[in-house]
């Protein structure tokens, strides 16, 4: 009878160590395409921040002490969203080219997390960029309630989501809709001010990394496409690999594409220009940059920036052989628009 109940205190004890709670959250997963940069940053705000280390073929693992609650993560220049509790297992992978149409979360809690990344894509994909281009007020209309009809379905398809994250939603939803507005209507404004055909704002003996400068005046009796763009900015940067190809396909047409930095000494230790323009050198070379290459004279504050009232980067214009606007707000390289918009002008 005692070697009994002495087995039976053995399992016991075995049975309450297997269903003790973790106080950590094990967190893992795999990134294609990954990044030069080895390292996961996961934060909340400036209280909690843990970095795990990717291994060469994307792989990661590890544990965090968390607090429940929604933390943010940062690979190479992309970030996404992370929900994470103690005494869980959570994994998520994704295509580093493709970063926000490839996440996809397993394991507890994935059911808020790929909620939220769809709530997230769901904005791209009722706003697309052609309604800003060149949508009517009524376009603008149908997609807010495309948009609101989006998010019913989402909440049906993810019915286990907690009342919390469905209310931080549910409350996002007519604050992006007046951002949509306000967007819309600074885009149609900026349609109004730079009509087609009207003369284009000028830059002059601006500074080209192949030596010497530049002037659109250069450039006359072809079109130009103008890039403006910083070194220290994301999605300008994430348009140069579409922005080779489409040169590659013009090039020795009747069209020349330039890029303009209005680097400011944001992103650099020393914050000056000159550390701007020597990180915008290093960045045109290590990249292999082509097109004409230049750097703008006081940066935002250049006369040619301030002409087209541009705010926010990156911003394509289109200018046509008189130095006329065609668009001031033309398509990225990345949109398909670009290369019919070229086919519409017979560009050859």
């Amino acid at each position: 009878m005692r070697n009994l109940l002495a087995l039976f205190a053995i399992v016991l004890t075995l049975f309450a160590c297997q269903n003790e709670p973790k106080d950590y959250v094990s967190l893992s997963g795999k990134i294609t395409n990954p990044h030069d940069n080895n390292t996961l940053r996961i934060f909340q705000g400036k209280d909690y921040e843990k970095i795990i280390t990717v291994n060469e073929d994307g792989t990661f693992s590890d544990t965090l002490k968390v607090e429940a609650g929604d933390y943010s993560f940062k690979y190479g220049d992309e970030y996404g969203s992370l929900y994470l509790k103690n005494n869980t297992v959570s994994s998520f992978t994704l295509d580093y080219e493709d970063f926000d149409n490839t996440i996809a979360y397993e394991g507890d809690d994935a059911d808020i997390n790929n909620f939220i990344i769809k709530f997230y894509l769901l904005g791209g994909e009722s706003f697309p960029a052609d309604l800003f281009n060149d949508g009517k007020k009524e376009d603008l209309d149908k997609a807010i309630n495309n948009y609101k009809t989006g998010y019913e379905n989402l909440k049906l398809q993810y019915a286990t989501v907690d009342s919390l994250h469905l209310a931080n939603t549910g409350n996002d939803i007519p604050k992006t809709i007046r951002s949509v507005e306000r967007y819309f209507n600074s885009k149609l404004a900026l349609r109004e001010a730079f009509p087609k055909g009207s003369p284009s704002p000028v830059f002059e003996n601006y500074e080209n990394f192949k030596g010497g400068t530049t002037s659109l005046s250069d450039l006359k009796g072809k079109y130009v496409y103008v890039d403006i763009w910083a070194t220290w900015c994301g999605p300008c940067k994430r348009e140069i690999p579409s922005l080779k190809v489409v040169e590659s396909n013009y090039h020795g047409k009747n069209i020349e594409f330039v890029s303009i930095s209005v680097d400011d000494g944001r992103g650099y230790k020393e914050k000056t220009i000159e550390a701007s323009k020597d990180g915008w050198k290093k960045m045109v070379a290590e990249k292999e940059l082509g097109g004409i290459q230049l750097f703008s004279d006081k940066a935002w504050q250049s006369d040619f920036v301030q002409g087209y009232k541009i705010t926010g980067i990156p911003r394509f214009l289109l200018i046509d052989p008189d130095g006329n606007i065609v668009t001031a707000d033309a398509p990225r390289p990345s949109n398909p628009k670009l290369v019919e918009l070229f086919e519409e002008l017979e560009i050859k």
